[in-house]
């Protein structure tokens, strides 16, 4: 597995927008190529839901972006190509009924069915197997997963890990496809100060190989750079974008159905009330796509 040259990300007044209201607005990123970014803001205020359209998994609706020079939202195809999803709770969830080897191996599987050269799938069945099982290992390596430890060994089941090695497990998948761009949800969720030192290890160390990386997160170490997403608002049901379409297939703005619900105090448009009840349907859409 080669080191990737990361993607530079910029971002200006960039937001997502439904019928009843903001989903994230206003947001500015100017990230360089193999940085790390941590996304922070209050629960329901559309963190995840940024972490998706900067993929491409998700359809902006105001401002612009570019994730490796292709512009948002008009090129949402090519900046799934070259961007991939760590742990997102609701999209791309672990199979609990997998083993962790089984875990890798449809991983990798689905890196050569859906991104890898035609020629690829037409090399002799043995040397498909080698060379799967060499860019595991070595994807492995970068994510800090020791298969040797785990209690089973290879044949641990998923749903018998420890929160830490899931989050490692999730981006080992992730780096099977060489990503300029990855983009992880709730990385310090559940972890201790220790895991949490350590989860930030592993993504300083997958920014030194060239990756550029987005997490979403409590807090983020002094050192990382925020983006923080507005006051909490319903999150809508957005239409995102997870199968690797041309360009052309990107549906309308007008297909976008969020389930946001904003209620105006005393000052218009600055506080809205809490509702997951969009965000649950939006990352559901995502996991079905």
């Amino acid at each position: 597995m080669d080191s990737p040259h990361g993607a530079a990300v910029k971002a200006e007044g960039f937001g997502l927008k439904g019928p009843r209201g903001w989903v994230f607005r206003n947001i500015a990123i100017d990230a360089a190529p193999g940085s790390i970014t941590a996304v922070e803001g209050p629960s329901g205020s559309g963190r995840t839901c940024l972490l998706l359209a900067l993929t491409g998994r998700m359809k902006p609706t105001a401002g612009h972006a570019e994730v490796g020079g292709h512009r948002l939202p008009k090129k949402m195809a090519a900046v799934r190509r070259i961007a991939a999803l760590g742990p997102v709770s609701g999209v791309n969830d672990l199979d609990q009924a997998l083993t962790v080897a089984e875990q890798l191996r449809e991983g990798a599987l689905l890196q050569r069915r859906y991104e890898g050269p035609i020629r690829a799938l037409l090399r002799p069945r043995g040397e498909r197997r080698a060379s799967a099982a060499a860019r595991i290992e070595e994807a492995l390596a970068v994510a800090g997963l020791d298969l040797a430890t785990l209690p089973k060994g290879p044949r641990t089941s998923v749903r018998d890990l420890e929160r830490l090695e899931s989050v490692r497990l999730s981006v080992a998948i992730a780096l099977l496809g060489d990503p300029r761009l990855l983009a992880l949800d709730d990385l310090d969720l559940k972890l201790s100060d220790a895991e949490r030192a350590e989860a930030w290890s592993l993504l300083r160390a997958i920014a030194a190989r060239g990756t550029t990386v987005f997490a979403v997160c409590s807090e983020a170490p002094q050192d990382i750079p925020v983006v923080r997403t507005g006051t909490p608002a319903k999150t809508p049901d957005a239409k995102p974008e997870t199968d690797a379409k041309p360009e052309t297939d990107a549906k309308p703005e007008s297909d976008t159905k969020p389930e946001t619900s904003t209620k105006p105090d005393a000052k218009p448009d600055t506080k809205t009330e809490t509702n997951t009840k969009g965000t649950d349907d939006a990352l559901a859409e995502a996991r079905r796509a």
